[in-house]
């Protein structure tokens, strides 16, 4: 008889493996229609059935939405009867006559009857605005983030104007950050010597244009692949890390003066007071304690590297995105300042497993991850809302987030009271 390999690569058994096709998260589409909704004059059809329409619909929606999302029928008669197409081509007609339309995304998910949809018999244009196909094919991609680099490549590789001069000292930087972090991020550069920031995925179709003639793009968080791949078929350099904690932001600020041929010695006065802000606020008020940090937005590890220098313990780190060569440089950093795992397309047993191993006094995780900890008493916040809501990067992102998390840190009587008040 054939031995049965687990998942996990382990000598377990393999039916106490945890399934590693997919992480336990959302449908990973709604990255896609996160992003593809808020663009101004964007008004989505989504080519999938009624099921996919509904959850995605839904969650959209609680997510802050405020426009229609397009589809349609594909019930058993039009799917027999071959009219895909021909109901996709409909729901095109119909969200061009919405006002101000200038985008209308083609959302074709992975049900097995829209995921081969042939773009070439979709229309490129209908009035004034642009037909763009996004292939979402959902269990393909794994988790959220990464769908929102699909459809942030796809607009670029439609949308981008190449023709005209490029400008050299300008910047794209690719990540859905806290509204503050993008002001603070510029202020920087610019004192560097950069003349312009853009920041994608945003709300303007204008931004996406105009991308496509920047001296180098930036992924402010590491699951950018597909968008890093455009930019890379168009010769502009690519920036790898992220502004995030100590040496993280002082070794991107350097990227980012070597890529657009910045004036070196101003770039490192840049880094030497952003250095010794960072550095005094972790002086200021240093963290101590043990953290787990979970979570699907695929910015774990950096997140991980901040509470590390500013004086937590993270001995585990998770995250849904799969490992890359952008993310290395987080991970080695980590190993080598006591970080012992660090686990890619992770699922909720084996952050559970972790919780049994290191017994920490605080936990950053997915909702159900966070109830199982508050249910031994550990303090548990979710890490999309309480971190990924927060300003991040530089100084100044420092300071919020650090502040947040020794905040929390105090609180773990409260958590063990409340837990013994349930008990009884």
């Amino acid at each position: 008889m054939a031995e049965i390999i687990p998942l996990n690569g382990s000598n377990a058994p393999s039916q106490s493996a945890p399934c590693k096709l997919h992480p336990q998260s959302m449908c990973p589409a709604f990255g896609s229609l996160r992003i593809l909704t808020r663009i101004e004059g964007s008004h989505p059809v989504m080519a999938t059935d009624t099921g996919c329409l509904y959850g995605l619909t839904f969650v959209t929606h609680f997510y802050g939405a405020s426009k229609s999302i397009v589809a349609p029928t594909l019930g058993t008669a039009e799917l027999m009867s071959g009219q895909v197409v021909e109901g996709t081509r409909a729901a095109i007609d119909v969200a061009a006559k919405e006002p101000g339309a200038k985008l209308i995304p083609v959302v074709s998910l992975c049900v097995a009857e829209t995921a081969g949809m042939p773009e070439e018999l979709l229309p490129r244009k209908v009035g004034d605005a642009e037909v763009v196909l996004v292939r979402v094919p959902a269990y393909a991609i794994h988790s959220h983030p990464e769908a929102k680099d699909i459809a942030v490549a796809a607009l670029l590789n439609r949308l981008a104007e190449r023709e005209g001069a490029v400008n050299e000292k300008s910047v794209v930087l690719l990540g859905e950050v806290f509204p503050a972090d993008p002001l603070a991020i510029d202020a920087v550069l610019r004192r560097m010597g950069v003349s312009e920031t853009i920041f994608l995925p945003g709300r303007s179709l204008e931004d996406f244009r105009r991308a496509g003639r920047a001296g180098a793009l930036a992924p402010l968080h590491p699951f950018y692949k597909e968008s890093m791949n455009v930019a890379r078929t168009w010769g502009m350099p690519v920036v790898g890390g992220a502004p995030v904690g100590i040496t993280g932001t002082a070794a991107w600020l350097k990227s980012v003066g070597n890529a657009l041929k910045l004036n070196p010695e101003l770039v490192q006065q840049v880094i030497d007071e952003e250095r010794e802000k960072a550095q005094a606020i972790v002086t200021a008020r240093p963290l101590s304690g043990r953290v787990l940090v979970t979570g699907y937005e695929g910015t774990e590890l950096a997140y991980a590297r901040m509470l590390v220098e500013a004086g937590a313990e993270v001995p585990y780190v998770s995250t849904s995105i799969g490992q890359d060569p952008l993310v290395l440089p987080d991970e080695l950093w980590l190993k080598a300042h006591g970080t012992k795992e660090v686990v890619y397309r992770k699922a909720l047993e084996e952050d559970v497993s972790a919780l049994d191993r290191y017994q920490p006094d605080l936990v950053f995780g997915t909702t159900p991850f966070a109830s199982v900890a508050k249910e031994r008493g550990i303090p548990a916040m979710y890490f999309t809302n309480q971190l990924a809501s927060r300003p991040f990067f530089l100084s100044s992102g420092m300071t919020a987030t650090i502040d947040f998390v020794a905040g929390v840190l105090t609180k773990s009587d409260r958590y063990r009271w409340m837990q013994e008040f349930f008990a009884e």
